[in-house]
């Protein structure tokens, strides 16, 4: 995750803050004079988790490299309604024209993390682990995956370069598993040495077809909309040569029934399309 963050988090705060203020912050520029200081802190008014403090610091750096960030929590800590999670030291226009996208990002990032420690915690005692997918928001996903790594969660690929996934629709046009395979391997070798390949399987007789093809150039098997018992069935004919994922209509109701089967890993988009923002808020002090 760092090297996502490293690369992505400066373009999306300097994003942000365009998309925000504009011409300027009118509001601000207005009624407060250009180097007056002041102090806010972060108030948490709802329990969860807690996550996006070093996100929020990194806007305020970001726009005055000289600001006080006294942070009183940490990301991936419970946190209870009437706690404080930092405190900030800086111009009031620095503040004023931070205060709503550092809210925006703690506050949905906060709401992931918490959901994704809802599955991380029915997921105790089992070899299951719960992925992230890439139904995220456009230009945010960077801070939603790394979300659900602070709510415990594994992150799965971050975009289309950094592994291939043969899906149902990769495999259909290219004409069958063993095709769509055969020439992901040959791409490998020839253009991205390491490169990991996935497949999709969408029935028993694409297990079979995909672990005669794929030992030893595919390192994981999708096992997409399968029932619990026929993951059992497909997990007996692919041993321990490939890791294993299931997918598709998996919740908090029927996780358990999934992680029982021994499953290496559920992948679950609702950690992120289905997550609730908390209500926290910026005030001055």
């Amino acid at each position: 995750m760092k090297e996502y963050i490293d690369a992505f988090l400066p373009g999306l705060i300097e994003s942000a803050l365009k998309e925000d203020i504009g011409d300027g912050d009118h509001s601000t520029l207005c009624c407060i004079p250009a180097g007056e200081t002041g102090k806010a802190v972060l108030k948490i008014k709802e329990d969860g988790v807690l996550a996006g403090m070093e996100v929020a610091e990194r806007i305020f750096r970001q726009m005055q490299t000289d600001i006080v960030f006294r942070p009183f929590k940490k990301d991936g800590e419970g946190m209870k309604n009437g706690e404080i999670a930092f405190e900030v030291e800086a111009r009031v226009h620095t503040i004023l024209q931070c205060e709503r996208l550092v809210l925006n990002c703690m506050q949905r990032m906060s709401g992931i993390a918490g959901l994704t420690r809802q599955y991380t915690d029915q997921l105790k005692g089992y070899k299951t682990r719960v992925l992230d997918t890439r139904k995220t928001t456009p230009n945010f996903r960077l801070l939603e995956k790394w979300a659900v790594a602070i709510g415990g969660g594994v992150n799965h690929r971050f975009a289309l370069y950094d592994m291939i996934m043969l899906k149902d629709n990769h495999i259909d046009y290219c004409g069958g598993i063993t095709r769509a395979v055969e020439k992901a391997w040959d791409y490998v070798q020839h253009k991205k040495p390491g490169l990991k390949i996935e497949v999709e399987t969408r029935s028993i007789d694409d297990v079979k077809e995909l672990v005669a093809v794929g030992k030893g150039k595919v390192f994981r098997i999708m096992l997409d909309n399968f029932t619990p018992d026929k993951i059992v069935e497909a997990l007996a004919i692919i041993g321990n040569d490939f890791e294993t994922e299931a997918s598709g209509g998996i919740n908090l109701t029927n996780l358990v029934d999934y992680a029982k089967t021994g499953v290496d890993f559920v992948s679950v988009g609702a950690l992120i399309h289905q997550a609730r923002s908390v209500d926290l808020s910026l005030k001055a002090v």
